[in-house]
């Protein structure tokens, strides 16, 4: 029986590869991290709409991509490092986010299109949320043809709660494409708020690879018709970090934004706008979801 999760992270030199862990894909290349941070950063992220329901959501001609997690998970905080700006309200209160909101990233297409890539932050579920954000939620993956994947922040210490497993059963079956993403890694790598070294990174590596593989056990496990979850289980933290600036994991999250909405190229020709969807088949209404 294989491992749940790639050896490769145990044996390589690259600390950012130790927090990755891929069955179905394959890691990024320090160079391809570079090209994923560059147009992260190459401009500056922009506003585009926030919307309290689906229905007043406008028509987007980019592909989107979108996060989800329980309050309090570090979504926000997360969502201002990948874009490189404190864009994001961020609170020790759980449910600061209310509302789908909207983000240009990438800088402006060849369409005028004011980003390449739209990055929407998603009201949080279980502790102060509320069942209208989750029947909202449910109504954007399941209707919104441009979304290209939602990320699932899982904090790293908690794992998985049973609103994920109701959300990635959700998910599953209407079949949203979707990731997983271990938030606040830098809790169980660096306990005790120590600094952040490869030794203790090296150190901690196996009790993470073991949280990985709780995780691809249960989604291996779930009895649900419809697609899995994307074999690439991501670990990320906004605060610790190796190298000025860099913070664990955010390249690793970038790329796999990019190669899930077809950007992990410099494209010569505008795209089409239908080769950003996902599937033009009108998917299966959203059924009784209580997150």
């Amino acid at each position: 029986m294989s491992s749940p999760v790639s050896a490769k992270a145990a044996v390589s030199p690259d600390p950012e590869s130790l927090l990755s862990f891929h069955w179905d894909t394959v890691p990024p290349a320090s160079k391809q991290r570079r090209h994923a941070e560059q147009f992260f950063l190459r401009q500056s992220p922009k506003i585009l709409y926030s919307s309290s329901t689906f229905r007043d959501v406008p028509r987007g001609k980019v592909p989107e991509v979108t996060f989800l997690g329980r309050s309090n998970v570090g979504k926000s905080s997360l969502l201002n490092s990948l874009m490189g700006k404190n864009i994001c309200h961020t609170s020790r209160n759980p449910g600061r986010t209310r509302t789908m909101n909207f983000f240009a990233v990438g800088g402006e297409d060849e369409e005028g299109n004011p980003g390449r890539l739209t990055v929407l932050d998603m009201p949080g579920y279980g502790h102060k949320s509320r069942a209208e954000w989750g029947e909202e939620i449910m109504k954007y993956l399941v209707g919104r043809r441009q979304l290209s994947r939602a990320f699932v922040l899982i904090d790293t210490m908690h794992g998985l709660k049973r609103s994920d497993e109701a959300l990635l059963q959700a998910l599953r079956e209407n079949a949203v494409s979707h990731q997983v993403v271990l938030s606040k890694a830098d809790r169980l790598l660096f306990p005790n708020n120590r600094k952040a070294s490869k030794l203790l990174l090296e150190r901690h590596a196996e009790v993470l690879r073991q949280k990985v593989g709780s995780i691809r056990s249960y989604l291996d496990a779930m009895d649900i018709h419809g697609p899995k979850a994307l074999g690439e289980i991501l670990a990320c933290s906004t605060t610790a970090s190796l190298e000025r600036g860099k913070f664990l994991g955010i390249n690793n999250l970038r790329w796999s934004i990019l190669a899930a909405t077809g950007l992990h190229e410099v494209r010569r020709q505008p795209p089409a706008v239908t080769s950003t969807l996902v599937s033009l088949t009108p998917k299966p209404a959203p059924g009784d979801v209580r997150f």
